[in-house]
Protein backbone atom coordinates (compact mmCIF):
# COMPACT_ATOMS: atom_id res chain seq x y z
CA UNK A 1 0.00 0.00 0.00
CA UNK A 2 1.81 3.25 -1.26
CA UNK A 3 1.04 6.25 0.98
CA UNK A 4 2.84 9.36 2.06
CA UNK A 5 3.24 11.26 5.54
CA UNK A 6 2.40 8.33 7.71
CA UNK A 7 3.38 8.22 10.99
CA UNK A 8 6.29 5.61 11.26
CA UNK A 9 4.78 2.99 12.90
CA UNK A 10 0.74 2.57 12.71
CA UNK A 11 -1.80 -0.51 14.65
CA UNK A 12 -4.76 -0.81 12.59
CA UNK A 13 -7.88 -2.06 14.55
CA UNK A 14 -10.94 -3.64 12.74
CA UNK A 15 -13.61 -4.22 15.59
CA UNK A 16 -17.39 -3.96 15.97
CA UNK A 17 -18.83 -2.90 19.30
CA UNK A 18 -21.17 -6.03 19.48
CA UNK A 19 -17.95 -8.77 18.58
CA UNK A 20 -17.42 -10.64 22.42
CA UNK A 21 -13.47 -11.42 20.69
CA UNK A 22 -12.94 -7.70 20.65
CA UNK A 23 -13.79 -7.35 24.13
CA UNK A 24 -11.82 -10.05 24.88
CA UNK A 25 -9.43 -7.45 22.83
CA UNK A 26 -9.99 -4.16 24.82
CA UNK A 27 -7.06 -4.46 27.43
CA UNK A 28 -4.90 -4.91 24.49
CA UNK A 29 -6.61 -1.79 22.59
CA UNK A 30 -6.16 0.08 26.26
CA UNK A 31 -2.84 -0.70 26.80
CA UNK A 32 -1.89 0.36 22.82
CA UNK A 33 -3.32 3.61 23.76
CA UNK A 34 -0.30 4.41 26.11
CA UNK A 35 2.42 2.78 24.18
CA UNK A 36 5.21 5.51 22.83
CA UNK A 37 5.33 5.45 18.54
CA UNK A 38 2.48 3.66 18.54
CA UNK A 39 -0.30 5.30 16.18
CA UNK A 40 -3.43 3.47 17.02
CA UNK A 41 -6.34 4.01 14.23
CA UNK A 42 -9.55 1.95 14.16
CA UNK A 43 -12.32 0.90 11.92
CA UNK A 44 -15.72 -0.15 12.69
CA UNK A 45 -16.24 -3.21 10.53
CA UNK A 46 -20.09 -3.27 10.90
CA UNK A 47 -20.46 -7.12 11.50
CA UNK A 48 -24.38 -6.76 12.63
CA UNK A 49 -25.52 -4.63 9.97
CA UNK A 50 -27.83 -4.88 7.02
CA UNK A 51 -29.21 -8.38 6.10
CA UNK A 52 -26.81 -9.25 9.59
CA UNK A 53 -28.67 -7.12 11.91
CA UNK A 54 -29.79 -9.49 14.88
CA UNK A 55 -32.77 -9.97 17.45
CA UNK A 56 -32.13 -11.24 20.59
CA UNK A 57 -34.21 -14.88 21.01
CA UNK A 58 -33.04 -18.18 23.06
CA UNK A 59 -30.87 -19.67 20.19
CA UNK A 60 -29.19 -16.54 20.07
CA UNK A 61 -28.88 -16.34 23.75
CA UNK A 62 -27.24 -20.33 23.61
CA UNK A 63 -24.72 -19.05 20.67
CA UNK A 64 -23.27 -16.40 22.27
CA UNK A 65 -23.01 -17.65 26.16
CA UNK A 66 -20.65 -19.97 25.71
CA UNK A 67 -18.31 -17.73 23.55
CA UNK A 68 -18.75 -14.79 26.77
CA UNK A 69 -17.83 -17.58 29.52
CA UNK A 70 -14.58 -18.77 27.37
CA UNK A 71 -13.94 -14.84 27.07
CA UNK A 72 -14.30 -14.25 30.73
CA UNK A 73 -12.25 -17.51 31.93
CA UNK A 74 -9.02 -16.40 29.53
CA UNK A 75 -9.24 -12.80 29.98
CA UNK A 76 -10.94 -12.01 33.26
CA UNK A 77 -12.99 -9.53 30.72
CA UNK A 78 -16.45 -8.88 33.68
CA UNK A 79 -19.86 -10.03 32.11
CA UNK A 80 -22.28 -8.74 34.95
CA UNK A 81 -25.84 -10.40 36.04
CA UNK A 82 -27.26 -7.70 33.77
CA UNK A 83 -26.00 -8.84 30.71
CA UNK A 84 -26.31 -12.23 31.14
CA UNK A 85 -29.71 -12.72 33.09
CA UNK A 86 -31.42 -9.56 31.19
CA UNK A 87 -29.95 -8.52 27.82
CA UNK A 88 -29.70 -11.80 26.97
CA UNK A 89 -33.46 -12.96 28.11
CA UNK A 90 -34.40 -9.56 26.43
CA UNK A 91 -36.24 -11.53 23.02
CA UNK A 92 -36.63 -9.28 20.51
CA UNK A 93 -34.05 -6.50 21.17
CA UNK A 94 -32.07 -5.10 18.73
CA UNK A 95 -28.46 -6.06 18.06
CA UNK A 96 -27.47 -3.80 15.28
CA UNK A 97 -23.96 -2.50 14.73
CA UNK A 98 -24.41 0.74 12.66
CA UNK A 99 -25.86 3.31 15.76
CA UNK A 100 -23.02 2.48 18.16
CA UNK A 101 -20.43 3.21 15.11
CA UNK A 102 -21.67 6.09 14.40
CA UNK A 103 -21.66 7.12 18.18
CA UNK A 104 -17.57 6.19 17.34
CA UNK A 105 -17.27 8.29 14.37
CA UNK A 106 -19.43 11.38 16.27
CA UNK A 107 -17.54 10.69 18.81
CA UNK A 108 -14.15 10.64 17.47
CA UNK A 109 -15.37 13.80 15.28
CA UNK A 110 -16.28 15.84 18.33
CA UNK A 111 -13.47 15.06 20.70
CA UNK A 112 -11.07 12.49 19.10
CA UNK A 113 -12.83 9.87 21.64
CA UNK A 114 -14.05 7.03 19.43
CA UNK A 115 -11.68 4.48 21.51
CA UNK A 116 -13.62 6.25 24.62
CA UNK A 117 -17.10 5.46 23.65
CA UNK A 118 -15.94 2.20 22.21
CA UNK A 119 -14.98 1.08 25.79
CA UNK A 120 -17.60 2.70 27.36
CA UNK A 121 -20.34 0.93 24.96
CA UNK A 122 -18.71 -2.68 25.59
CA UNK A 123 -19.00 -1.89 29.32
CA UNK A 124 -22.98 -0.51 28.84
CA UNK A 125 -23.70 -3.70 27.04
CA UNK A 126 -21.64 -6.41 28.83
CA UNK A 127 -21.75 -5.39 32.05
CA UNK A 128 -24.92 -3.40 32.39
CA UNK A 129 -27.04 -5.16 30.12
CA UNK A 130 -27.80 -1.88 28.31
CA UNK A 131 -29.33 -2.11 24.53
CA UNK A 132 -26.34 0.07 22.36
CA UNK A 133 -28.26 0.07 19.60
CA UNK A 134 -30.48 2.18 20.83
CA UNK A 135 -30.00 6.09 20.02
CA UNK A 136 -31.03 7.13 22.98
CA UNK A 137 -29.21 4.92 25.21
CA UNK A 138 -25.61 6.52 22.88
CA UNK A 139 -26.80 9.45 23.88
CA UNK A 140 -26.53 8.84 27.50
CA UNK A 141 -23.27 6.87 26.72
CA UNK A 142 -21.99 10.18 25.30
CA UNK A 143 -23.17 12.89 28.21
CA UNK A 144 -21.13 9.47 30.49
CA UNK A 145 -17.98 10.71 28.80
CA UNK A 146 -18.63 13.98 29.19
CA UNK A 147 -19.77 15.31 25.39
CA UNK A 148 -22.20 18.14 24.56
CA UNK A 149 -25.28 16.22 24.19
CA UNK A 150 -26.48 18.25 21.84
CA UNK A 151 -23.47 18.43 19.84
CA UNK A 152 -23.34 14.96 20.09
CA UNK A 153 -26.84 14.71 18.85
CA UNK A 154 -26.72 16.95 15.75
CA UNK A 155 -22.95 15.35 15.22
CA UNK A 156 -24.98 11.29 15.50
CA UNK A 157 -27.77 12.75 12.93
CA UNK A 158 -24.79 14.40 10.42
CA UNK A 159 -23.00 10.73 10.32
CA UNK A 160 -25.79 8.57 10.02
CA UNK A 161 -26.65 6.87 6.97
CA UNK A 162 -24.14 7.33 4.35
CA UNK A 163 -21.19 8.45 6.36
CA UNK A 164 -21.33 5.25 8.57
CA UNK A 165 -21.57 3.00 5.44
CA UNK A 166 -18.41 4.21 3.94
CA UNK A 167 -16.92 4.38 6.98
CA UNK A 168 -17.72 0.43 7.17
CA UNK A 169 -16.86 -0.22 3.45
CA UNK A 170 -13.65 1.01 4.44
CA UNK A 171 -12.75 -0.92 7.36
CA UNK A 172 -13.78 -3.79 5.31
CA UNK A 173 -11.16 -2.61 2.31
CA UNK A 174 -8.31 -2.73 5.59
CA UNK A 175 -9.93 -6.07 6.64
CA UNK A 176 -9.08 -7.59 3.43
CA UNK A 177 -5.40 -5.87 2.96
CA UNK A 178 -4.54 -7.27 6.43
CA UNK A 179 -5.80 -10.87 4.96
CA UNK A 180 -8.11 -10.76 8.17
CA UNK A 181 -10.63 -13.43 8.52
CA UNK A 182 -13.49 -11.41 11.08
CA UNK A 183 -13.19 -9.59 13.75
CA UNK A 184 -10.98 -8.72 16.05
CA UNK A 185 -7.93 -7.70 13.02
CA UNK A 186 -4.88 -6.19 14.09
CA UNK A 187 -2.28 -5.46 11.73
CA UNK A 188 0.85 -3.68 11.82
CA UNK A 189 1.69 -0.73 8.88
CA UNK A 190 5.35 0.79 9.11
CA UNK A 191 7.92 1.85 6.38
CA UNK A 192 10.03 -0.89 4.58
CA UNK A 193 13.09 0.29 2.84
CA UNK A 194 13.26 -2.96 0.80
CA UNK A 195 9.95 -3.09 0.02
CA UNK A 196 9.58 -3.96 -4.07
CA UNK A 197 7.85 -0.50 -5.02
CA UNK A 198 8.74 2.90 -3.91
CA UNK A 199 6.73 4.40 -0.81
CA UNK A 200 5.39 1.06 -0.42
CA UNK A 201 4.36 0.47 3.01
CA UNK A 202 4.76 -3.16 4.90
CA UNK A 203 1.25 -4.45 6.34
CA UNK A 204 1.63 -6.96 8.83
CA UNK A 205 -1.48 -8.92 10.24
CA UNK A 206 -0.72 -10.08 13.97
CA UNK A 207 -2.04 -12.94 15.67
CA UNK A 208 -3.18 -11.44 19.06
CA UNK A 209 -4.12 -14.79 20.73
CA UNK A 210 -0.92 -15.12 22.81
CA UNK A 211 -1.46 -11.85 24.62
CA UNK A 212 -4.80 -12.12 25.30
CA UNK A 213 -5.23 -11.86 29.34
CA UNK A 214 -1.42 -10.18 28.94
CA UNK A 215 -2.01 -6.87 28.39
CA UNK A 216 1.34 -5.60 29.65
CA UNK A 217 2.84 -8.26 27.36
CA UNK A 218 1.28 -7.21 24.40
CA UNK A 219 2.34 -3.45 25.35
CA UNK A 220 5.49 -5.14 25.59
CA UNK A 221 5.92 -6.34 22.70
CA UNK A 222 4.24 -3.47 20.27
CA UNK A 223 7.63 -1.40 21.72
CA UNK A 224 10.02 -4.30 20.64
CA UNK A 225 8.39 -3.56 17.28
CA UNK A 226 8.44 -0.23 17.92
CA UNK A 227 12.26 -0.33 17.97
CA UNK A 228 13.12 -2.48 15.24
CA UNK A 229 11.39 -0.65 12.93
CA UNK A 230 13.06 2.08 13.55
CA UNK A 231 16.36 0.70 13.50
CA UNK A 232 15.58 -0.93 10.43
CA UNK A 233 14.16 2.37 8.72
CA UNK A 234 17.90 4.16 10.11
CA UNK A 235 19.79 1.14 8.26
CA UNK A 236 20.75 -0.19 12.19
CA UNK A 237 19.11 -3.55 11.37
CA UNK A 238 19.00 -5.85 8.45
CA UNK A 239 15.78 -5.91 6.69
CA UNK A 240 13.82 -9.20 6.10
CA UNK A 241 14.67 -10.49 2.92
CA UNK A 242 13.41 -13.38 0.46
CA UNK A 243 9.89 -14.71 1.52
CA UNK A 244 9.41 -12.14 4.12
CA UNK A 245 8.51 -9.71 1.32
CA UNK A 246 6.35 -9.52 -1.36
CA UNK A 247 4.43 -7.48 -3.69
CA UNK A 248 1.87 -6.83 -0.21
CA UNK A 249 4.47 -5.93 2.18
CA UNK A 250 6.93 -7.34 3.82
CA UNK A 251 7.12 -9.36 7.30
CA UNK A 252 8.45 -7.54 10.75
CA UNK A 253 11.87 -9.32 11.75
CA UNK A 254 11.66 -11.97 13.65
CA UNK A 255 12.29 -11.35 17.76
Amino acid sequence: MTTTAQPPFVLHYIFDPLCGWCYAAAPLVKAARSVPGVTLRWHGGGMLTGAHTRTITADWRGHVMPHDQRIAEMTGQPFGPAYFDGLLNDLGAVLDSEPPTTALLAAEELAGRGLDMLARQQQAHYVEGRRISDPAVLQELARDLGLDGEAFAQAFQRLSGAATQAHITQAREWLNLAQGQGFPTFALEFDHPEAEQPGQRAIQRIDIGPWLGDAQGWATQLGEWVQQVAAITAGEQTAPQGEDCGPDGCALPKS
